[in-house]
């Protein structure tokens, strides 16, 4: 350990943040990166540059956001489009599920053997889809829904409007859930009474209240089947989302980040 106090100073600070916070970068580096390896790079390489521009934070954000800023950062310079992977998504237009004759049922919370396993199959379907995100889309959702940070703490993260924040992560969000759909079994569905509007109206409402955290104010059975199936994926989608930030950082990663902050 540096015998300079204000490099030991950075040490225990950067330390304290590993211990409270490397949990959660940790799983952000896994949903970021393309395996474990580069992941576990990602982690160390943050922590090690938070102790190298420590004098630079200034402790007008939140330490956490400030780290997520660099990881960010680093992970945009590393990361280059693999051999035909996209680099744009589709339109609103073309990620909705219009004009389709059938509509996928969301599986009950565990009520059966099957629906355990649609569920575990859905989980492993929106891992995937979120892998192939484009990372201009993937890190806002990464950070929105798996970081759970605010539409404000995204945006000062990825140094980019709120406004834009919200327009990436909920085109994201509906490639996920187009890509959930395709593993749920499906059921036929009359076109709906009303203008497709109405519907748009009511999904704008869905993705504003999941931005909030907040309860959505329309009752499902006031919903059109369509709508119901088209928001209950999306719920299913943000769920798993949600339950994606469950990793441990491992000892041996731990250990190395330690010994760089000694050295």
């Amino acid at each position: 350990m540096s015998t300079d106090p204000k490099q030991a100073e950075a040490a225990a600070a950067v330390e304290e943040m590993m211990e409270r916070d490397g949990r959660k970068m940790y799983g952000l580096a896994l949903k970021l990166c393309r395996n474990q390896a580069e992941a576990e790079d990602l982690v160390q390489d943050t922590f090690l540059q938070a102790y190298r521009k420590w004098d630079q934070f200034e402790g007008r954000s939140e330490p956490t956001s400030w780290l997520y800023t660099i990881a960010s950062r680093l992970c945009r310079r590393r990361q280059r489009p693999r051999s035909g992977e996209p680099r744009h998504l589709e339109s609103l237009h073309e990620l909705l599920p219009v004009g389709e004759s059938m509509i996928p049922e969301v599986p009950a919370a565990g009520d059966s053997p099957l629906d355990e396993h649609l569920r575990k199959e859905a989980r492993e379907q929106v891992e995937r889809a979120l892998a192939a995100l484009p990372v201009h889309h993937r890190l806002p959702l990464v950070l929105k829904d798996i970081a759970e940070l605010s539409v404000a703490q995204v945006a000062e993260v990825l140094d980019i409007k709120p406004a834009t924040v919200k327009t990436r992560v909920h085109r994201a969000r509906l490639a996920l859930r187009r890509s959930l759909a395709e593993v749920l079994p499906k059921t036929a569905s009359e076109p709906p009474d009303h203008p497709q509007r109405v519907c748009l109206d009511l999904l704008h409402a869905k993705q504003e209240a999941l931005d909030r955290g907040a309860a959505f104010p329309v009752a499902p059975e006031e919903l059109c089947m369509r709508c119901q199936s088209l928001l209950s994926t999306l719920d299913l989608t943000h769920e798993v989302c949600s339950e994606l930030n469950l990793d441990r950082l491992p000892e041996e990663l731990r250990q190395s980040i330690l010994e760089g902050l000694e050295s």
